[in-house]
């Protein structure tokens, strides 16, 4: 999930979502080859986080976030 960055169209609505979905929640993460082998991407590493056993990703798209264009 790209999600928008704080400052673009919908940050704010994504992060309020995101707090929703996880504050108070454990939280796994996991460090992520990319398709060119990288983990680290644009000064992020690269991950699936998830809350409950899903993927944070796969919460927030299932309340209408959409992907941030960066």
């Amino acid at each position: 999930m790209d999600a928008p960055e704080l400052q673009a169209p919908d940050g704010r609505r994504a992060k309020a979502l995101l707090e929703h979905l996880a504050l108070g929640q454990a939280v796994t993460g996991e460090a992520q080859r990319s398709r060119s082998g990288r983990v680290i991407a644009f000064d992020r590493v690269i991950a699936v986080c998830r809350v409950r056993g899903r993927p944070i990703g796969e919460l927030l798209r299932s309340v209408g976030v959409p992907e941030g264009r960066n």
